[in-house]
């Protein structure tokens, strides 16, 4: 293996630990091309799914109505969220059943500097920029470029998926997949989840990273307590997924938070909201300053602003 491959892998390391923690995928262990007629596609299942978590929606260590899950196998991985949030099902349908809100949504993570939604032939699809450096040019960062789809809307059920084939250093079949219902409250259950699938260098470069750099850093799933009483959370590859699945449900939560806000003022509320939540979780999910974010994400959105 020569130097220069090492170093060429090593320079896509944070984008890579980005994708695999932005995109929901469709790896091989798991479903592949979703069946809108399956009995797990519906309003029931979810509903089913809803009774079935009661408790740990109610009490749980997230301080919200929030279930947490991800599993891994020897090519793949997936995190899912379960939660409740304070918004009418037609104020959630409405905002992430559209392709172009999606790009406000993906916006809030820290890494992510463009996203812009366009339609061709194929359908309708999402071109995101990504890089671990947020004062880079566009030109240096990542392109990845998602399909959106629309599996199904009902008075009570939608499910939307965003697919792509590939992604940097080795990675495949990414899937994102949410859905969601309506709650006899006012409020909206819905279901947030990703997969992807890895091959040998992605692998390797998963294992480099956890090695060093991410060695101390954990996810949310506990797996036991310390002497003192404190708990201890899970590491390795499902905390780097578990970490990455909440900055993104909390990305959804603060695009609707924000959504009763006047227009001009929407996007300082979501940056408020998604930095305040991700501070909530500040073991595992801190990696900026709050200042140092919000004067980025502004800038962004400007740049962003004159190239659409």
């Amino acid at each position: 293996m020569r130097f220069s491959q090492i170093a060429s892998w090593l320079r896509w390391l944070p984008v890579f630990l980005l994708i695999c923690g932005v995109w929901f995928a469709s790896g091989k262990s798991f479903a592949t091309e979703p069946d809108v007629s399956a009995p797990d596609i519906s309003a029931m299942a979810l509903r089913a799914k809803y009774t079935e978590l009661g408790k740990q929606l109610l009490n749980n260590q997230f301080q919200r109505a929030l279930y947490l899950n991800s599993m891994e196998s020897s090519h793949d991985l997936k995190g899912e969220i379960y939660a409740v949030v304070d918004y009418p099902f037609a104020t959630v349908n409405l905002a992430l059943n559209s392709p172009a809100n999606w790009c406000d949504v993906l916006n809030l993570h820290v890494y992510i500097r463009y996203c812009h939604a366009s339609s061709n032939k194929a359908g309708t699809v999402l071109t995101v920029n990504l890089s671990n450096k947020y004062d880079r040019p566009l030109a240096d960062a990542y392109r990845a470029e998602f399909n959106y789809r629309g599996v199904i809307t009902t008075p009570d059920y939608f499910a939307v998926e965003l697919d792509a084939e590939s992604g940097p250093l080795d990675t495949h079949d990414y899937r994102i997949w949410i859905e969601a219902i309506p709650l006899k409250d006012g409020r909206t259950f819905l279901h947030f989840s990703y997969a992807y699938a890895s091959g040998v260098i992605g692998r390797l470069t998963m294992q480099g990273y956890l090695a060093t750099i991410g060695r101390n850093k954990v996810g949310f799933t506990v797996t036991g307590k310390l002497p003192n009483g404190q708990p201890t959370y899970i590491q390795g590859v499902r905390g780097v997924v578990e970490r990455n699945t909440m900055r993104y449900y909390l990305a959804i939560d603060a695009y609707l938070a924000a959504l009763t806000t006047a227009p001009e003022d929407q996007l300082e509320k979501r940056l408020q909201y998604w930095y305040n939540g991700t501070d909530q979780y500040a073991r595992q999910l801190h990696e900026v300053e709050r200042n140092d974010y919000l004067e980025m994400k502004r800038k962004e959105y400007q740049r962003q602003q004159v190239a659409q």
